[in-house]
């Protein structure tokens, strides 16, 4: 280690927060802008949507520094993940909770500001990306745990600029656990055979030969709770158009899953992207266009 230069420790950091595979960090971050955009009924402050997603930028990396921690032993047995850089030995153990309790320091510095029940729905934002890595251990679906800790941006964001949490947080958290659920199954499809070796728990080996349907239900499961809450937001034709370009999406990628080919599963997960960034150019463009009230209070 002594003899890297500054720029290559630099890059293996960088490697390590995959700060060079933004995917995770969108999947963190389409939740997060559900939430801002609806609590703040079409109007969120600038400033507001800029920490969030920064301070996304930041737990996600955080996150995977501690998951690549936690996992530090099965990496190198696992063909996808074995040239880790905590795998590979390039990046220290030390390093590494070092780094991570930097990210996570920083981003506690973007949450200061904020009301008081961020600060609580934050640490327990914290608990859930470093619990995470051990659900797998011992949790037949640690895809759902991801699910709630992924979508932890929407009561932060409901709490930031309400300083409540109505019902309506958790309908929208229910729909990201579900969607969750079905892009980190076939992500989890990749890895299965060597994931059953080493003896590691996730939903794709406990579906087992169900796991296309149980991929497609969560899916269906997903749109449907947004299409209710298109319904009772009283979203118009650009909120329903985006979930209807989400809608084929997931089609095309049961296509890409349905005959459980590696690479294909790794593509339909990336692919998740377009269906979060489908739904969310289709919420904000309705509140930009049409204008609406959420009511928050009816509840």
């Amino acid at each position: 280690m002594s003899k890297l230069t500054l720029t290559e420790r630099i890059n293996n950091y960088e490697r390590l927060m995959r700060l060079d595979q933004p995917a995770g960090i969108l999947l963190l971050l389409w939740p997060t802008l559900w939430g801002l955009w609806v609590a703040g009924e079409g109007r969120p402050s600038v400033f507001l949507i800029w920490l969030f997603v920064l301070g996304t930028v930041l737990m996600r990396s955080a996150g995977v520094v501690m998951n690549d921690y936690a996992d530090r032993r099965f990496d190198p047995m696992v063909a996808r993940t074995k040239n880790r850089p905590l795998a590979t030995g390039v990046v220290s153990e030390k390093e590494a909770l070092f780094l991570a309790g930097g990210l996570i320091v920083s981003a506690a510095f973007l949450v200061w500001p904020m009301h008081k029940l961020v600060w609580f729905l934050a640490a327990g934002a914290l608990f859930l990306a470093a619990t995470y890595p051990f659900t797998k251990r011992f949790f037949a679906l640690p895809q759902a745990y991801l699910g709630v800790a992924f979508g932890f941006g929407i009561p932060m964001a409901f709490a930031a600029q309400l300083y409540v949490l109505p019902p309506l947080t958790w309908v929208m958290l229910a729909a990201n656990v579900f969607w969750a659920i079905a892009y980190d199954t076939e992500y989890a499809m990749v890895d299965r055979e060597d994931d059953r070796k080493i003896g590691i728990k996730t939903s794709a080996i406990t579906f087992g030969r169900f796991d296309i349907l149980a991929v497609m239900i969560c899916y269906a499961a997903m749109m449907a709770i947004m299409t209710w809450l298109g319904w009772r937001l009283g979203r118009g034709v650009y909120y329903y158009a985006g979930l209807g370009i989400a809608a084929a999406l997931i089609v095309y990628q049961y296509k890409l899953i349905r005959n459980r080919d590696r690479q294909q599963c790794f593509k339909a997960f990336q692919h998740n992207n377009w269906i979060g960034a489908a739904i969310t150019v289709g919420l904000i463009a309705d509140y930009t266009i049409r204008g609406g009230h959420y009511p928050m209070w009816e509840w």
